[in-house]
């Protein structure tokens, strides 16, 4: 009877009803990423904005970095977990296009941190340009092909233009007819003046530089057209070679580049290693391929002289500073040394002599690089922004490191070196580091709004220890913080980093962007502690009172007081048997107290009743409770009667009625004063036993449970029970025999008692135990536990082990419970009946695969994670609500509206005043008329850079090789004969449409229009001249002299958009004058029908 009693009773434990359902669903959940800091380990592209002064870096597995100044950082994370081949801004526009391995070109907003549109290319990309300062670009593919693309930013669209190159037109002009199946590798638009011409390099060695207006090939070269004679010089170790001609053969191209700042000359490197250096400049369209091309023009270098050579993978230049042509420059190479030859970056100082044509080589440096190589690019020396002019490249490395060589350095060290050698170049560092030092422990931290946290923080940051400033000489310097003001800013969040060399990072991470407040060093000053600068262990703070405590691998136990003090301050080191003090000044008065009572690593610490004690865990199995008032140990375990395992988890709660709870069988012989409010520390070992500390008598006991299974965590949890379900589970309490493993401990120790605290002793006796396995969860009555008893009311099993767990809130009860599984997997689950409610992973969310030194480091504090992986910090929000960093104007944004426009500005104003001296553009002033529309278009691109832009769009509007018709910007066919192109084109400017018609009889007005015709328009036409009978060709003065204007900057944006509205009002008059005249006709037509068959009916001699 006994037995079946006792059965029942476990039934009733384990029954559902006694926990109670979670309130958490799927729709709470939503995984996001906001924050991230570092450079992605998959990292391989790089992409540079020179106006906005922002780097993109392109990833293995679809993610793209985006870094600006200040701390500014964004990611960018595609669905696909596919590497990015081709990546490049469109400049000062605030977007970015990107190509994945499957071809979809995906064009990324930077102020929305989103994809805004998306374009699958059904064939293999194999190059891409985007065409500078517009929204075109380039798509070269494995057929040959290639085609023109243009991103509608109002509409948000990719629109494939009819512009287009087939491999046959090639065929047809080159006469070589194995290029249909040929890829085209290399795309690049020539620098003005020639910008109309591209350049096309084809894997089978042609090169192709086609001009884009005149729909022709301006050069054609290589694939066995060419003989060449080598006729370089080289100072260095190279020496002079002057070798007969030879003939060039295939070579396959493998990179390419401009090595001119004109555009006259360009090098291409190929995959035996050799890098042809061309000069268009003496080139004529008439005379290609009659024949070979001269040698003179095709320069060939080499960078050993050994038989097997590496490919020339990258090929960039850059002009030199001292440049007496626009030749002269550093070429950046990356291959074409002999097989096995290291991994390491080339660097050539090359000079054309004047005159001669001859390319000298006159320094050479081959820098050993610090990983495998990744990407490089150049940033160019002046710009709109006048950034430093001796930063010259960025270098991408394996695993994710980014490297800043100077370019007067790269000068120095080609004047000085000899062989191969390691340069020091300035290395990316995040604002909060990660490896360097390498960051051991981390605590995210809710802090309570208000003045008084906001002050003491900000007062902290402005005098405190060490401020890091970051890299002065580093050229990021775009995006723009969040749009919040710092008048309404208060810190609400902490990110608190702990490192290897014993610093302590403390951060604001109230918004996105994290902001650094302080640095806090190990070594206190002036003194000399012993293991000062042990790996940082265990990190705990005291919101109310911002005490800090940190802990180190030798046992030693920090106590910061954050709050600042003018008071003369005194400094304590205690020790087991010694207490220390020192006096400090009050700006160094941070670091109160230094505790050394053990040599062992710190495991856990844990701040109670509003910072007066501090409880210490250590790997040793002891714990220590500190009174941070007196700064004294109050209580200390022994090892003889238990704490001999590794502390993994210690939890402070409060209980008003503990003596009740304790009253067994076993507890009856007990006598405790009765208090109010006793404290109560639950300590976890990694035996898998539960400590209860009373905090006030300092007697203890344990539980054990299962010895196989290995702790994670702990938890005590609130939980709301129906009056019903509390009864049940405190008579089944009660009612169970006490186990044999319960033990009580008196300790020795005499304190005094603590005072009361506010929170409802009632709320423990109430909640749950929550120990948290690798294997499984399991759930138990806080109260039964306190008696003694090991059975659980609720087990769920893991499918695979749990590494680390963290519970989060909800209107202040706890109602969500994060896991991380070691294959990745992230798992929430509801509180208290630990369902699941939602599964994702760090590969699908972060693209991160699982390594175990993750654990260290994840902290969270409500439903925000941090973690940290490699070189990379990410918070990850998993609940729906996290409203703060969710908002969008929380946000950095990525692109500065008020520089483009001030760049904008900056790029037209000498446009402006070259249009406003030259004859060609004067042709608009004339009102009324017909235009050449041609030849106004010419003079708009040569003058101005959106003029050029307009001017290509126009050209890539229709296809090249035919009379096809031209698109419209809605994408509508125009009707249009093949005599169009050489008709005179009526512009929507030269329509005069009159609001009213004079009501005059039919004669009046034909007589008035044929006055009109003869008279007004004709004087208008010809000055009033009627004796002439041709149009007389007026001088620029005459022109400049009557419709020329005083404009600046601002007058030409407001004529502009007066001209619009012009426009759009004539368009509509036009439409509906169509529709009066189509009505008019209408009826013209009904009157004439009922007049024939009137006059039908009526005889002849009626009339």
């Amino acid at each position: 009877m006994a037995a079946f009693t006792k059965r029942l009773l476990e039934k009733a434990i384990h029954h559902p009803q006694i926990m109670g359902h979670g309130n958490l669903e799927a729709k709470d959940i939503a995984f996001q990423t906001h924050v991230h800091y570092g450079i992605p380990s998959t990292a391989s592209i790089l992409a540079f904005d020179s106006i906005q002064g922002l780097l993109a870096i392109g990833t293995l597995d679809g993610r793209i970095k985006v870094i600006g100044g200040d701390g500014i950082e964004g990611i960018l994370i595609s669905p696909k977990q596919l590497p990015l081949k081709h990546l490049e801004f469109l400049r000062n526009q605030g977007f970015l296009v990107s190509i994945s391995n499957d071809d979809d070109i995906k064009i990324w907003s930077l102020e929305s941190h989103s994809s805004v549109s998306c374009l699958h290319w059904e064939s293999n990309i194999t190059a891409f340009s985007v065409i500078s300062g517009s929204s075109l670009f380039y798509i070269g593919d494995e057929c040959g092909l290639l085609s023109v693309l243009k991103f509608d930013a109002e509409a948000g669209n990719l629109l494939q233009l009819p512009y287009h190159i087939p491999a046959s037109s090639i065929d047809y002009v080159s006469r070589i007819s194995s290029l249909r199946q040929c890829p085209i590798v290399g795309i690049l638009q020539q620098p003005p003046p020639s910008g109309n011409r591209v350049l096309i390099a084809y894997e089978s060695g042609l090169l192709v530089l086609w001009d884009i207006s005149e729909a022709k090939a301006f050069l054609i070269g290589g694939d066995n057209i060419l003989q060449l004679k080598e006729k370089l010089d080289f100072i260095s170790d190279v020496s002079h070679n002057l070798m007969t001609e030879q003939y060039l053969g295939e070579k396959e191209i493998s990179a390419l580049c401009w090595a001119s700042s004109d555009g006259s000359i360009f090098a291409v490197g190929y995959v035996d290693g050799d890098i042809l250096f061309w000069n268009t400049s003496n080139a004529s369209s008439h005379k290609i391929q009659e024949g070979n091309a001269p040698s003179s023009n095709v320069v060939r270098l080499k960078l050993s002289s050994a038989e097997q050579r590496l490919p020339v993978v990258v090929l960039q230049w850059s002009p030199s500073d001292k440049s007496r042509n626009n030749s002269d420059g550093l070429l950046f190479v990356y291959g074409g040394d002999q097989t096995g030859s290291g991994d390491h970056l080339t660097v050539l100082n090359l000079e054309w002599s004047s005159g001669t044509g001859a390319l000298k080589c006159i320094g050479r440096a081959d820098i050993t690089l610090p990983g495998s190589f990744a990407d490089i690019i150049l940033l160019p020396g002046g710009g709109i922004r006048g950034d430093n002019h001796n930063v010259d490249a960025f270098v991408l490395t394996n695993p994710g490191k980014l490297h800043l060589y100077n370019h007067a350095n790269l000068y120095e060290l080609m004047s000085q070196q000899e062989g191969k050698t390691m340069i020091p170049g300035l290395e990316y560092k995040s604002l909060i580091p990660m490896s360097d030092p390498l960051m051991a422990v981390a605590k995210l931290v809710n802090l309570p709004p208000g003045e008084c946290l906001l002050k003491d923080l900000v007062e902290m940051s402005s005098d405190v220890i060490t401020t890091e400033t970051g890299n002065t000489m580093w050229p990021l310097t775009g995006g723009v913080p969040s749009e919040l003001s710092p008048k309404i800013h208060v810190i609400d969040r902490l990110y608190i980093s702990g490192y290897q060399d014993g610093s302590v990072r403390i951060y604001d991470a109230t918004l996105p962007t994290l902001s650094f407040i302080c640095i806090l060093q190990g070594e206190v000053q002036g003194l000399q502690l012993a293991d000062s600068s042990a790996p940082v262990s265990c990190i705990d703070i005291c919101i109310s009172t911002l005490s800090l405590a940190v802990g180190n691998n030798c046992g030693l136990v920090y106590f910061y007081k954050l709050r600042r003090s003018m008071d003369t301050l005194n400094f304590h080191f205690i020790t087991e048997s010694s207490h220390g003090v020192h006096p400090l000044p009050p700006e160094r008065g941070y670091c109160r107290a230094v505790f050394s009572l053990l040599k062992s690593t710190i495991q856990s610490l844990r701040f109670a009743n509003l910072g007066t004690k501090l409880a210490v865990g250590y790997e040793c199995g002891q714990v220590n409770v500190l009174d941070m008032n007196s700064l004294s140990s109050v209580f200390c375990s022994d090892s003889q009667h238990g704490f001999n395992s590794s502390v993994i988890s210690m939890s402070w709660k409060y209980c008003s009625n503990l003596n009740d709870i304790l009253k067994t069988s076993k507890h009856k012989e007990i006598s405790a004063p009765v208090s109010p409010t006793d404290e109560v520390l639950f300590v976890l070992t990694i035996d898998a036993k539960v400590y209860l500390v009373n905090g006030r008598t300092k007697s203890y006991h344990y539980l054990q449970l299962k010895k196989k299974l290995r702790p994670i965590s702990m938890y005590v949890i609130e939980s709301k029970l129906s009056p019903s379900s509390k009864q049940l589970a405190n008579n089944a309490s009660t009612d169970q025999s006490s186990p044999e493993c319960f033990q009580v401990l008196d300790d020795s120790h005499n304190v005094e008692q603590s005072s009361e605290d506010p929170h409802s002793g009632d709320a423990l006796s109430c909640s749950h135990l929550l120990l948290c396995f690798e294997d499984s969860l399991r759930l138990y009555s806080t109260r039964s536990v306190i008696q003694g008893y090991n059975k659980t009311i609720r087990k769920v099993k893991f499918t695979n082990p749990c590494c680390w767990t963290s519970t989060f809130k909800r209107h202040e009860i706890h109602n969500g419970l994060i896991c991380l599984c070691q294959n990745g997997v992230i798992e929430i689950r509801s509180l208290p009946d630990l369902g699941l409610v939602k599964e994702s992973s760090l590969m699908s969310i972060l693209r991160w695969n699982y390594k175990a030194n993750i654990v260290k480091t994840l902290t969270s504090d409500g439903s925000q994670i941090a973690m940290v992986n490699g070189d990379e910090l990410t918070f990850m929000s998993v609940h729906s609500g996290e409203a703060n960093l969710r908002n969008i104007k929380c946000l950095p944004c990525l692109h500065d509206k008020v520089l483009a426009a001030a760049a904008d500005a900056a790029l037209n104003i000498p446009s402006l005043q070259k249009k406003k001296a030259s004859a060609s553009g004067i042709l608009e002033g004339i009102a009324k008329g017909f235009k050449l529309r041609k030849g106004v278009r010419h003079a708009e691109y040569t003058l101005n850079p959106k003029s050029s832009v307009a001017h290509l769009e126009a050209v890539f509007s229709k296809y090249p090789f035919s009379d096809a018709s031209p698109i419209a910007p809605n994408n509508e066919i125009l009707n249009s004969s093949p005599n169009m192109a050489n008709e005179e084109e009526l512009s929507i400017d030269d329509i005069d449409i009159d609001d009213t018609i004079p009501s005059t009889s039919a004669s009046s007005w034909k007589l008035e229009n044929n006055q009109n015709l003869t008279g007004t328009e004709r004087e208008k036409l010809f000055e009033g001249a009627t004796d002439v009978s041709e149009p007389r060709i007026r001088t620029v003065e005459e022109i400049k002299a009557k419709y020329r204007k005083a404009e600046n900057t601002s007058s030409v944006a407001n004529d502009a958009k007066n001209k619009l509205l012009e426009r759009q009002e004539k368009l509509e008059k036009i439409s509906r004058h169509t529709a009066e005249l189509q009505s008019g006709a209408e009826d013209f037509a009904s009157l004439a029908n009922e007049l024939v068959k009137a006059m039908e009916n009526r005889k002849w001699w009626h009339i």
